[in-house]
């Protein structure tokens, strides 16, 4: 029994870090393997539902150990299948996650962060302020929880993991390769590198401590073509410019086929002009990269608007004219509020970032 009688949650450990904590209680390291099965591919949370492990084993990892998912406190579904879920974590803060159902895939969008460490101007997130990290258990516990839910009524299971909720993954960075491992895992959720994303705002000694232990897929949140519109727009861009943090994605994708998806929302008079898209061209013309042009998705008190459809179509022409590969994403999931940059959460802000904004926007605070 532990000395202080709290029970380890097993959703904290990857493969190896399970295989040392069987070993350092006497037990061979194959176990990990056996109860990595149980827990993330059959969706088990009873360690006597584990009926190939010996009584005695079981007993004793009752005592020690849990596996404690997240609490659900609301499950919003959208008119397009997209859905959402409202998590309520241990210390009475709460995260969100998005399923994305495609005809080739179902995507879950999942936070690192309960609020955002950033403060970029047009995320509703960033809007909120930050508490802290997410725990590897919290973050893979956003999986967990939504596969076992999918199960139950029959939706199409999760094929791809998108880390593009709550916060900055690079700045979690420990927790979230431990999370990104075991959607690898075979024993677990076995996704390959392409089926996991990973999207940054541009931290750079975070990217490259990544291309050090992964090679998962990689996004940048990017949003203008030049240092001054994405300083105001991302303040990072401040401590990281745009050129350092292009240099580092193409570090870390390599050469061969690979790209890093360049994320750019639209947001209409501000980043969105002929002129803008052709410094994109000419910025992106040796980042070996794709563009996903994401329409801009409105929130309480934002001063910014989407651009109009017509504009949208002229800057993906532009860029594709300039040979760069470009798409625009569709919006999803916007009438419950799950749509690009609308993750809100439900947390205390240490920060005290919303108070200043609502005094901002409106004299007083809200």
């Amino acid at each position: 029994m532990n000395s202080d009688n709290v029970k380890v949650n097993l959703l904290d450990f990857d493969r190896a870090a399970m295989a040392a904590w069987f070993e350092a209680r006497g037990e061979k390291p194959f176990r990990a393997r056996q109860v990595l099965k149980w827990i993330h591919q059959q969706g088990v949370d009873s360690f006597d539902a584990m009926t190939n492990l010996g009584k005695a084993l079981r007993t004793a990892l009752e005592s020690v150990a849990e596996v404690r998912a997240l609490d659900v406190a609301t499950d919003r579904k959208s008119s397009d299948g997209s859905r959402k879920w409202l998590f309520r974590l241990a210390d009475g803060n709460c995260i969100e996650s998005v399923y994305i159902p495609e005809p080739e895939r179902a995507t879950l969008c999942i936070s690192s962060q309960i609020g955002c460490a950033l403060n970029c101007s047009f995320c509703s997130t960033a809007r909120q302020g930050y508490n802290r990290n997410l725990s590897t258990a919290e973050i893979i516990g956003q999986l967990w929880m939504v596969s076992r839910l999918l199960r139950e009524d029959g939706s199409v299971p999760v094929s791809n993991v998108v880390f593009m909720g709550m916060g900055e993954p690079l700045l979690n960075f420990d927790n979230v390769i431990r999370a990104t491992r075991l959607m690898q895992d075979d024993f677990a959720y076995a996704l390959s590198k392409r089926r996991v994303t990973l999207s940054t705002a541009g931290v750079v000694p975070g990217l490259r401590q990544l291309a050090e232990v992964t090679d998962i897929s990689l996004a940048l949140s990017l949003h203008a073509p030049d240092d001054k519109l994405r300083s105001e727009l991302v303040p990072l861009n401040k401590k990281y410019a745009i050129r350092e943090v292009l240099q580092a994605c193409t570090d870390y994708v390599g050469e061969g086929r690979r790209r890093v998806t360049i994320e750019y929302v639209m947001l209409d008079g501000v980043n969105d002009s002929d002129k803008q898209a052709k410094a994109l061209a000419r910025l992106l013309r040796r980042v070996p990269s794709k563009v996903n042009l994401i329409p801009f998705n409105p929130f309480p008190n934002t001063r910014y608007r989407r651009s109009c459809a017509e504009r949208i179509d002229r800057f993906r022409d532009i860029l594709h004219h300039a040979g760069i590969v470009t798409i625009t994403r569709r919006t999803r999931g916007d009438d419950i509020e799950a749509a690009c940059g609308q993750l809100a959460g439900d947390f205390r802000d240490r920060t005290r970032r919303r108070e200043r904004l609502a005094v901002e926007v409106n004299g007083e605070l809200i």
